[in-house]
């Protein structure tokens, strides 16, 4: 049954010298287009076009009669073909000309896909359908991340055998930057998680008399784990977010694509040089929150429950075995390679725009930090293992 068919009455005055009408015909399970479509003409077909309701099984929509085709035509097939679809239809495009077919497939990737769900499901089938799509996303987030992560270290242990390919210049503004920069906050943070480690232990050790254990507290707990953890976590929020905004701006601006066209390895060249000034700089960033944290210690032990800083160091040496400043240390390598590729990884994910970038940032950000404290509690898990 025909929804309607345009003829050369319902076209406006501009239209009256199109010599092939367009026109529609809906038959239920071949909806045939014809004639001009296209932006000119689309006044004429908006009715009929909008009374083809949606329906199940199989639809073909006949584009052989087709004389002219635009991306205003373009468009208004693609959204015939998303109504029926989301009506439940299999819809499939047959008889277009091979440039009119290679339009509506651009038009069609340029729609951007719509924020709701299409199928509106409620109870167990919504959260069925949700964890399915979750679980989906999950994989293949975690595949994407692993071939980076594959990449970045080929490239790294090539350098082995090529050292002179790595970019010294490059390496030492990034140590600079995640480095030496990062050193005021670095210290006040030590400092002031020595201060309240002393504040907070007092407070309970007084209540047994034990007082003096308070430098016990205070250098295992920075040592160990406060001092490199805290020193991560900040590197991830603030050197990680800086590499996936400025890698991420290079992605938007086409910058790594023209690397590819001069024959340039985008992950050599800006991958690499921020993997590995994290790689050597953390570990110093941690020895300085470490020394701030035991000194903020220190002096809070002193003022508030009169430990001397003799007794403090004495203490220090006698009952704190270098193993916990070890640990500590032997994580941030790999605490830096993660935040290192994760900020990396997601700005090569940006997409064109810059929200895109913003919210690639974001996602470095928090998943960087997840992934530190995930690494951090593995690490506890192996050295309580080995009695350590």
């Amino acid at each position: 049954m025909a929804a309607g068919t345009a003829g050369p009455g319902s076209r406006s005055r501009h239209q009256m010298s199109v010599d092939h009408p367009p026109f529609v015909h809906d038959e239920n399970a071949t909806i045939q287009v014809g004639g001009e479509l296209v932006t000119a003409t689309l006044g004429s077909v908006e009715k009929p076009f909008a009374k083809i309701t949606p329906r199940s099984g199989a639809v073909t929509i006949d584009l052989s009669q087709l004389r002219a085709f635009d991306t205003g035509g373009a468009w208004m097939i693609a959204d015939l073909k998303t109504r029926l679809g989301d009506g439940g239809a299999s819809v499939s495009v047959q008889g277009a000309k091979p440039a009119y077919a290679a339009l509506l497939a651009n038009v069609e990737e340029a729609i951007p896909e719509s924020d709701e769900d299409p199928e509106a499901v409620q109870g167990i089938t919504a959260a069925l359908d949700r964890f399915g799509r979750r679980v989906v996303e999950v994989q293949n987030t975690l595949i994407s991340f692993n071939g980076f992560l594959g990449e970045t270290l080929v490239r790294i242990f090539g350098l082995v055998l090529r050292p002179w390919r790595l970019r010294w210049a490059s390496l030492v503004t990034h140590m600079q930057d995640a480095g030496l920069n990062a050193i005021p906050i670095i210290a006040l943070m030590g400092f002031l998680i020595g201060i309240v480690l002393a504040f907070q232990g007092a407070t309970q050790l007084q209540r047994f008399g034990a007082e003096v254990f308070v430098v016990e507290l205070i250098s295992i707990s920075v040592l160990r784990e406060l001092g490199i953890l805290l020193t991560a976590i900040i590197v991830a929020g603030r050197s990680g977010s800086a590499f996936t905004a400025s890698v991420g701006s290079m992605k938007v601006q086409e910058e790594i694509d023209a690397m590819r066209t001069l024959g340039l390895d985008p992950i050599e060249v800006l991958v690499v040089p921020r993997v590995l000034a994290l790689v050597i700089v953390l570990p110093i960033l941690g020895f300085v929150a470490n020394i701030c944290g035991l000194f903020g210690g220190a002096l809070m032990s002193w003022i508030d429950l009169g430990v001397s800083p003799g007794m403090f160091l004495t203490r220090l040496y006698e009952n704190t075995g270098v193993w916990h400043l070890a640990i500590g240390m032997i994580k941030a390598p790999f605490f830096a390679v993660v935040i290192g590729v994760v900020a990396c990884w997601q700005a090569f994910q940006v997409r064109g725009s810059s929200t895109s970038v913003g919210q690639r940032t974001t996602a470095s950000v928090v998943l960087g930090i997840f992934l530190v404290i995930v690494l951090d509690a593995l690490f506890s898990i192996f050295f309580a293992q080995l009695g350590i």
